[in-house]
């Protein structure tokens, strides 16, 4: 039963990769394809969750609390940049 939802879960983050690099491509301004970028981040986040659930090694768990934390950053430095320029 565990593996039918693992095998779920990753057909889902699939879909969602699809329709973020959609965004992604077919994003008519800046901030709709900052987004794009930023929910790819959050997708990876949860894909690397994912595998260390599979694989067994929590250890990368540590490394997606880490890519979330500067994907923050990230997004806060580009809003700032876009709001007002550095």
């Amino acid at each position: 039963m565990a593996e039918i939802i693992i095998q779920i879960a990753a057909v889902l983050i699939f879909f969602a990769i699809l329709f973020a690099v959609i965004r992604l491509v077919i994003g008519k301004t800046l901030v709709d394809r900052i987004v794009a970028v930023d929910m790819l981040t959050v997708i990876s986040i949860s894909l690397i969750a994912l595998y260390a659930h599979v694989s067994g090694r929590f250890v990368y768990i540590d490394v997606a609390l880490v890519y979330g934390l500067l994907s923050f950053l990230a997004v806060l430095a580009i809003a700032r940049f876009l709001e007002k320029g550095l």
